[in-house]
């Protein structure tokens, strides 16, 4: 890489979340339990929805690939984080903190979008039922699905592509517990007005889009539910959307918070509580939102656990 030849750096020290020794430990088992329910409770839904037929449908399809991509980013940073609850320097080279920061930047793109089309498909299923089935065919699903992985592979190659253009020279210090571009554009002795403004240029992309869809869609789906006579329809379309609208607000509430403030106003020790929020918390309460909300998701839950007891 350009940016590695023309640095001096050739590995990085993550500080982690706090210096405070006495946090260390309790915060470790903390990450440590929020990493444990994440994984089982998003290899759990990925199970659940491959193993019933009757969640083969394009809503759950979806839903098998946010718990795909929320496991996936969880899994490329909370290993790291945990270790600087634990070692007294946690070290990362050059190329493994370019590594992390592409596949941190590809899965969270990646979720926006999916999120945007999870939208599109309860537009669809509440606005225009009849056509359902022609409209998100699964041709039509897999086209949308590489339009999100698509956004991913843009969103990390730009960021990467911008890092590039930066030199680090004595200080190596990383104000954070992962390679994320805020504490790397504040470490390099020569980034711009320019590469902060290609970062928010990369970020309104990643979030601004996916929300003005996500609106747009919740803006037909709410007129849409407002002309159903019935209560129970009413009631019935409002509690399909919920667990959508919640993971949504999770996710992209506490994104916009670290992205779209000027560092000024966001100071960097306080972006790291809330990147905390979408890198740790998100991942863990998706699929329990999606599970403990979702009356086919229960359904299917007891049918494998009743198989299993019975074989």
């Amino acid at each position: 890489m350009a940016a590695e030849n023309s640095s001096s750096v050739t590995e990085f020290i993550l500080s982690g979340l706090t210096d405070q020794p006495g946090l260390q430990l309790p915060l470790f088992f903390l990450f440590l339990g929020f990493y444990v329910v994440t994984v089982v409770g998003n290899l759990g839904l990925i199970t659940l929805i491959g193993l019933n037929s009757h969640l083969h449908i394009p809503m759950y399809f979806f839903l098998f690939n946010l718990s795909f991509i929320d496991f996936s980013y969880s899994t490329t940073l909370t290993p790291k984080m945990l270790m600087s609850f634990v070692s007294k320097k946690n070290i990362i080279s050059y190329v493994g903190c370019m590594t992390q920061f592409f596949s941190f930047c590809f899965f969270v793109f990646s979720e926006s979008y999916i999120l945007s089309a999870m939208a599109y498909d309860r537009y669809v299923a509440i606005c225009k039922p009849l056509l359902y089935t022609v409209t998100m065919s699964p041709r039509v699903c897999l086209v949308l699905l590489s339009g999100v992985y698509g956004m991913g592979v843009f969103g990390a190659v730009a960021h990467i592509i911008n890092v590039t253009f930066m030199t680090f020279c004595a200080d190596n210090l990383v104000n954070h517990y992962m390679c994320d571009i805020i504490p790397l554009l504040e470490l390099s002795c020569n980034s711009s007005y320019t590469n902060l403004l290609v970062v928010f240029i990369i970020v309104t992309i990643g979030i601004g889009v996916p929300i003005v869809t996500i609106f747009i869609s919740y803006g037909f789906i709410l007129s849409s539910i407002l002309h159903i006579s019935s209560t129970e329809g009413r009631s019935k379309a409002f509690s399909t959307c919920s667990s959508h609208i919640i993971v949504v607000s999770l996710f992209f509430g506490s994104g916009a918070f670290m992205y779209l403030k000027p560092p000024s106003i966001l100071p960097l020790d306080q972006g790291k509580v809330s990147s905390v929020f979408y890198t740790a918390v998100v991942p863990m309460v998706n699929p329990l939102i999606y599970s403990l909300r979702n009356k086919d998701v229960k359904i299917a839950l007891k049918k494998t656990l009743r198989r299993k007891i019975l074989s």
